[in-house]
């Protein structure tokens, strides 16, 4: 099968599965056919699927990946010493480790097409990262607490593993527990990291956006404790800093300058 062939299987295959999806036409046109593909899978519950399927959709999301093309450390800005600065989607790059801002359910976003990292994360993973955060989650009873932090496989993405992150949500004034349970989101995340021998790490803009996290504040703190961490235990773990929006990138190179 060429691209087009496996994108057209899958997506049959997600109506047939779904079927109040099932009368939706196929899309003459490639972007619109991939937007489809994208909703079909952000909207499917965390089920089990096929051999057939998965081989498809992992030769799929493989090229996918592949095209837009892969980002490793020898690409990036070194601004200190183990951090770096890097600009772009977190699912190109190729780290032991990349950090989801996670909901408390945290088995991804449903909301068809979402730009939010959680969304862009399980798309480019496939299904089984939703498959496995939901039987994980089923084990533990309960949803995530916020500042915790848990590691997955990351299937399909060039990196190693995905450790999620439940970030405080501001609703209001910042205040002193916000800025704590952040705090405890990087420490949660490095610990982690460095239990599965993970040597290098990229952190998204934990809580900033929708959970309403003050930019500048939140980098500081990012900054601050990384920092921390690596001296206190005398970490040798690389640390990159993603950041998608200009206003997010001149504040971290001005906190690491």
């Amino acid at each position: 099968m060429n691209q087009s062939e496996r994108r057209i299987f899958l997506i049959e295959k997600l109506k047939q599965e779904q079927p109040r999806y099932a009368d939706i036409p196929l899309p003459s046109n490639a972007q619109e056919q991939k937007n489809l593909l994208r909703s079909l899978m952000n909207v499917r519950m965390a089920t089990a699927m096929d051999d057939a399927f998965l081989q498809v959709q992992n030769e799929y999301l493989q090229q996918v990946n592949a095209e837009k093309g892969v980002v490793t450390l020898n690409d990036m800005e070194e601004l200190q010493p183990d951090f770096f600065l890097w600009k772009g989607y977190i699912t190109r790059i190729q780290a032991g480790a990349i950090v989801n801002a996670a909901n408390s359910g945290m088995t991804g976003c449903y909301q068809p097409c979402h730009n939010c990292i959680d969304n862009c994360i399980h798309t480019y993973a496939g299904i089984q990262l939703r498959n496995f955060c939901a039987a994980m989650m089923q084990k533990q009873g309960h949803e995530e607490p916020t500042g915790q932090a848990k590691i997955t496989p990351a299937f399909n993405l060039p990196c190693d593993y995905v450790i999620h992150t439940v970030g405080p949500i501001v609703s209001g004034n910042l205040t002193a527990a916000h800025e704590n349970l952040l705090k405890f989101c990087y420490e949660s995340c490095l610990k982690i990291a460095e239990e599965h021998q993970v040597q290098s790490i990229a952190f998204c803009c934990i809580s900033t956006g929708v959970f309403m996290f003050p930019n500048e504040r939140a980098a500081e703190i990012a900054v601050q404790t990384v920092k921390a961490y690596k001296q206190q235990f005398n970490s040798k773990i690389k640390v990159i800093f993603n950041v998608f929006k200009d206003e997010d990138e001149q504040i971290y190179r001005r906190l690491l300058r």
